[in-house]
């Protein structure tokens, strides 16, 4: 059975690693969009909680 010889492969991977550039410099646009999302997702998980929260707590002053 023939060895396939991964030696090329590799030898093209690390060249490709070693000429690729800064892209969050070139995109600046998408990265910011990203920390907008990320931002207002954060924001909608923290108000979900919060209700979330509060309900329990109405609902266990109202048992007692």
């Amino acid at each position: 059975m023939a060895a396939i010889d991964t030696t090329a492969l590799i030898a093209r991977d690390v060249s490709s690693l070693a000429k690729r550039g800064n892209w969050a410099s070139h995109e600046a646009g998408v990265i910011v969009v990203f920390a907008i999302v990320f931002v207002v997702g954060v924001g909608l998980v923290g108000l979900w909680l919060h209700k979330l929260i509060s309900a329990r707590k109405a609902a266990k002053a109202s048992q007692k």
